[in-house]
């Protein structure tokens, strides 16, 4: 009897138990020399998940930034407390834990000396449902637990991740491949011209986030003429009253403010003027 539910035609239905699927989806420890040798000479900082205290200790041999712990290893104690002791950071997948599970964790990780907390929003489905993701509880887990926060990304495609961005995640987790070929977690993963675009995304979204921010930027600047402002409409003598006829608001925004409209409105000119001429203080009696 399977000890587990495929949801979706892929290769998940090729392994019946749960052994089986990580017996073929485990990345084997005779590769992790050569992972981290060409990872050092591409500048990529590489780290793993990490499943017991074996892999832990395979893994510390390479001296790896930080360790990911994965959704459903959140409540095995033993094994944050083996982490934390490394003194690295972790990211730790929130996909199958409850609000106490996840304090449970950050309080383990925290008094055995973890080297930070990242906390990852995910939803622990091949492929993750939209409607099941609540990207709201990125800012809400950062704030609760005063960490970092990102989003572990189950979904197809790329736009899930840019709202995560946009919302404040830190950190985005996505799955690829180099290739289409029917992998363990190929049929949800991005191929890499579309995870390249992801990230390049990503980078806009960061740089477009900003900060609180309602003056005219310098960009914009170049555009005020674009605003309305205050012209003469019709010939007008020295000593006439403005009126509706006469002073029209029309671009571009090089006359007098539209905000002083009403206030010109019945006052008289100071001298003759021209369609076409800008309304300023010196003309208004």
């Amino acid at each position: 009897k399977p000890d587990f539910r495929i949801a979706t035609d892929n290769a998940w239905a090729e392994h019946r138990t749960l052994h089986q699927l990580y017996q073929a989806a485990h990345t084997p420890w005779e590769w992790l020399s050569e992972l981290f040798a060409r990872a050092g000479r591409m500048g990529i900082a590489l780290f793993g998940s990490v499943f017991d205290h074996s892999s832990v200790a395979a893994l510390e041999c390479f001296d790896p930034p930080a360790y990911k712990i994965a959704a459903p290893e959140i409540c095995d104690l033993p094994l944050l407390r083996t982490v934390a002791a490394t003194g690295k950071p972790v990211l730790l997948s929130t996909g199958l834990a409850s609000l106490a599970d996840l304090a449970t964790a950050v309080d383990v990780l925290v008094a055995h000396g973890a080297g930070g907390i990242v906390l990852l929003k995910c939803s622990t489905a091949y492929p993750a449902p939209e409607d099941e993701i609540n990207l709201r509880t990125i800012p809400n887990l950062a704030e609760t637990f005063a960490c970092p926060a990102g989003f572990s990304d189950h979904t197809l495609g790329m736009g899930v991740a840019l709202a995560a961005v946009a919302l404040g995640a830190q950190v985005i987790e996505k799955h690829f491949t180099l290739d289409d070929e029917d992998t363990v977690d190929g049929f949800f993963s991005l191929q890499a011209d579309a995870f390249a675009a992801m990230i390049a995304e990503i980078h806009r979204a960061g740089r477009a986030l900003g900060q609180v921010e309602y003056s005219v930027t310098p960009a914009a600047r170049a555009n005020a003429q674009g605003r309305r402002s205050l012209y003469v409409a019709a010939p007008i003598a020295a000593g006439e009253r403005f009126t509706a006829e006469n002073v029209k608001s029309v671009r571009p925004g090089y006359g007098m403010d539209t905000r002083y409209y009403d206030i010109v409105l019945g006052r008289r000119a100071t001298r003759n003027l021209a369609v076409g001429d800008r309304l300023s203080w010196d003309v208004v009696g």
